[in-house]
Order: C-alpha cells, then structure tokens, then sequence
C-alpha cells in the first residue's frame, strides 16, 4: 500500500461517488488541502480512467444507485494494486465492512465524515489494536439492521431473495432498507 503523502507533495485522490452534491464539496476541500482531485460520479467512468492512470488514493462510495462499491473493489484492485483504498457508506454494516476489507478496501469509514478523519484514515499504516470498544451493546433497531445487511450480502444483493430468507414482505424490506441504519 502506498504511504500517505503530505499536502505539500500533491497527492492524488479519486473520489467516486454517485452523489455529486457530496463528491463536489469533499473534492473542494481536498484541494483546498493540496490534493490533486478527481472525481467520479460513475465506477465504470473511474475503471475505464484507471486503466491508463493509477492513483494513490480512492475514496469509493458503497451505495451506488443500484449498484454496490463492493462490486467495484476487486477490479479497483486488479488495476491499481498500491492504491489506498477507502469506502465510504452511509449506510454502514458489519457485513458490509467485513465484505469490503475481504475484497481488499484498507478502510471502511461511514458518513457524514471530514476531511481531517479521511486523512487520518489515509495515513494509518495498518491495524490498530489500539482501537477503542465500545462500552454499550448495539440497539435491537442496530442488530435488526445489521442481520438484514448480513442476509442481504449472502443473497448476493438480491431483495427479493432475502425477504424470502427473513420471512418479510419485499416491500417491507425494500422500506427498512431505504432508511438510514439504525444508530448503535
């Protein structure tokens, strides 16, 4: 994995996110921080520029309109094996985390998020067995969300699939899923 670079050396950063609004303002402040931005609001978009250019960091957003970073990660990979690799999520998982660092991500951060805790996370050099645990047990909302995430993520995305799986109505689960996952 490639090491963090200072301000001063202008690394470059790739941030891509189907949210514009967000991908806009993030990219802004990172400049304004010295890093060389681009920005992507298609994966496709940023394979098909990584093919000929490699970066030395990725900021991947998870949900994609209908498709999932996760997807993304192993030709990410494949393509720019130095490249520090970060997802972002709102919707954050304990599935989805383990399935990111599995594929290869460095990091899993969720949102809302500053560009102090990014770098943060870019300049970490590995694991940190120093991380602090939580003192309190996750909310039933919380462990409600993330069985969903965890049975979602075996059936490969499918919704259907996984109503069938936790014996719930599709549109139900369609309506849990559009929330924003439930605080610990």
């Amino acid at each position: 994995m490639s090491e963090l670079k200072t301000s001063k050396t202008n690394a470059s950063i790739m941030i891509i996110d189907d949210d514009e609004t967000f991908a806009r303002i993030l990219g802004r402040s990172l400049q304004r921080r010295n890093w060389q931005v681009t920005i992507f609001n298609q994966p496709q978009e940023a394979i098909h520029f990584l093919q000929k250019n490699c970066i030395d960091h990725i900021l991947l957003d998870l949900k994609l309109e209908s498709d999932s970073g996760l997807r993304w990660i192993s030709q990410i990979r494949a393509l720019c094996p130095e490249t520090h690799l970060l997802l972002l999520t709102g919707y954050a998982s304990i599935a989805t985390a383990v399935e990111a660092v599995k594929l290869g991500a460095d990091n899993y951060l969720s949102k809302p998020i500053d560009v102090a805790q990014i770098e943060k996370a870019l300049s970490s050099k590995g694991p940190n067995p120093d991380t602090p645990i939580n003192d309190n047990p996750m909310s039933v909302n919380r462990l409600e969300w993330e069985h969903i995430q965890r049975v979602l993520n075996e059936n490969n995305g499918n919704i259907s699939a996984t109503a069938r799986s936790l014996n719930m109505h599709r549109r139900t689960l369609q309506r849990k899923l559009a929330k924003k996952p439930a605080q610990r």
